[in-house]
This record gives C-alpha cells, sequence and structure tokens, in this order.
C-alpha cells in the first residue's frame, strides 16, 4: 500500500502531519508519539523575536471545539534553531517551519535565518496583522497576500507554503493570489473568527475578545475551502480544519488536498495524528486502495 505523497519535490511517507501551533515543535508529545511515523511535524509559529501572546484567559471551550487566542506566543528564531531543530532532526519526517511576523521585514528574517538548516519547507502564517496596514492580516487582502508571498519566494531557500485564513469573502481568489506569486503549495483552513461570551460574568470569554475557532465544527467549511482552491490552482494543498479521523483525513484528500494536516484533535488526543494515520490507512485496505493517489482529487463534481 503505497501512501507516499510529493509536495513541491519533497517527498513525505504518508499525508498526515501536524498542524501549526497544536503540536509544539514535538518535544511536549515525543513520550506519547512516534513522530518519526508523521509525514511531517509542522512547528508552532515562529517569530523573529520571542513573542508572548495574548492575556489570559485565552483559550474557551465551545461546542464542537475550541476558541484560542493565544498569539502566536513563541521564543523567538534564536531558541527555535538552537532547541527545537535539533530535536526534530533526531527523527525520519519532514520538518515544515511556521513563520509569522507583524512587518514584511520580520518574515524575511525569519526566512532568511531558515535559510541553511535542516527545515525542509516554510509554511507562511498570513494570519498575523500588517502592522503597516492597520493591523489587517496579510492573507485577508489579494494584494497583501501576493505582495508577500513574491517578496518570501526571493529570499527562500525552501519551498513556500502559504497558509490561508478562511476569514475572507473569496477563497479562491486568494489562492489564486499566493501562486501567482510563486508559492510552491498552500495550507488551509486556519482558524475561524469567533466569539463567547461568558454570561456569569456578563463579559467575554477571551481576554481578547475574540479568537479563532478549531475542531470539527469547522471541518465542513474546510473541506468546501480546499475543495474551491483545488479547482482554482495548479499547486498542491494541504487540508486542514477539524480531523478527528482517518475518514475525516480521507474527506480531505478526495476535495483535492494532497495532505492533511491534524490540530486541535491533538489537545483531547496527544496520539491523535497517529490515530488518523492508522485509521485512513485501515480504510484503504478496507477499500482496496494500493496507492493513496487513487483518491486525491477523485471527488471533481
Amino acid at each position: 500500500m503505497k501512501t507516499e505523497v510529493t509536495i513541491a519535490g519533497v517527498t513525505f511517507q504518508n499525508p498526515v502531519m501536524t498542524a501549526s501551533g497544536t503540536f509544539g515543535s514535538g518535544m511536549e508529545y515525543g513520550e506519547f508519539v512516534e513522530i518519526g511515523r508523521l509525514g511531517a511535524v509542522v512547528t508552532k509559529g515562529v517569530a523573529a523575536d520571542p513573542w508572548p501572546g495574548n492575556p489570559t484567559p485565552r483559550i474557551a471551550e465551545v461546542y464542537g471545539g475550541m476558541l484560542n487566542a493565544i498569539g502566536l506566543q513563541n521564543p523567538g528564531i534564536d531558541v527555535f534553531m538552537e532547541r527545537d531543530l535539533p530535536f526534530l532532526a533526531q527523527y525520519d519526517t519532514k520538518i515544515i517551519v511556521n513563520v509569522c511576523g507583524k512587518t514584511m521585514e520580520e518574515y524575511l528574517e525569519v526566512v532568511e535565518r531558515l535559510g541553511d538548516t535542516r527545515a525542509d519547507l516554510l509554511e507562511i502564517n498570513v494570519s498575523c496583522p500588517n502592522v503597516k496596514e492597520g493591523a489587517i492580516a496579510f492573507g485577508q487582502n489579494a494584494d497583501c497576500l501576493y505582495d508577500i508571498t513574491s517578496q518570501i519566494k526571493q529570499k527562500a531557500r525552501q519551498p513556500v507554503i502559504m497558509k490561508l485564513s478562511p476569514n475572507v469573502t473569496d477563497i479562491g481568489e486568494m489562492a489564486r493570489a499566493a501562486e501567482a506569486a510563486g508559492a510552491d503549495a498552500l495550507s488551509l483552513i486556519n482558524t475561524l473568527t469567533g466569539m463567547k461570551i461568558d454570561i456569569a460574568r456578563r463579559t467575554f470569554a477571551l481576554a481578547n475578545r475574540t479568537g479563532g475557532l478549531s475542531g470539527p465544527a469547522i471541518k465542513p467549511v474546510a473541506v468546501r475551502m480546499v475543495y474551491e482552491c483545488a479547482h482554482a490552482v495548479r499547486i498542491p494543498i494541504i487540508g486542514m480544519g477539524g480531523i478527528t479521523s482517518g475518514e475525516d483525513a480521507i474527506e480531505f484528500l478526495m476535495a483535492g488536498a494532497t495532505a492533511v494536516s491534524v490540530g486541535a484533535a491533538n489537545f483531547a488526543d496527544p496520539c491523535a495524528t497517529i490515530k488518523v494515520l492508522e485509521g485512513m490507512e485501515n480504510w484503504m485496505r478496507q477499500n482496496g486502495i494500493t496507492d493513496i493517489h487513487e483518491i486525491i482529487g477523485c471527488v471533481q463534481s
């Protein structure tokens, strides 16, 4: 049974990987998960300088998922390169580094610093606020997305995956902008913006007021957006959003994704990624699928 997939010239032993921000850089999960069995580990967002994140409370459970307003807390590129990359390099899995920043210059600094490292691909989080554009996320404006993608491609030595925000009117337009600017692949969806009110305290459940909704509740939206993007561009897509089982992963692959990322499920079950992988393999065996490519994008109309 063949589960290998290739994205931007990089071959993954299987299409199951972690979603940024839900797996750290693997160290927290190493005692629960056979990291070497995963197609890739996608790291938590890495910025040029340490980010403290948002004030607490910044997590809230909601029906069908969770809201988070962590604020991309991370120790910065120096600590990441000294501590996290050497840890991941021990395993026979691909390393995808998620890059974040508040200005173009911050993104480019991290991308250049990673140029000579063991990172296999870079995933660019364009949901970060562009402080020079009134804190509008880079990924919510097609022109901004085109600009940041093209500038990163000029500096990057690894293939570039642009992680798209679902908080837009036309996800296909955003996908086409990223592809036109030279993106090697896309990943989607990032979290949907949501809010929860604590009725006992008569205030917001999150100090930030709003947060990113993730978990099973967003899966139908994610599958639809992956399908739309798969029909809008020719570059590979990594699908994510509410995946908790092998069947969920298969659904994304049939919609047109080449690979999938498991996110919020990791918080409920540290072994979620391996269970998704095993569930996908079991489904293939039960349905006589000998090559994963038999089902990728098989839903066409």
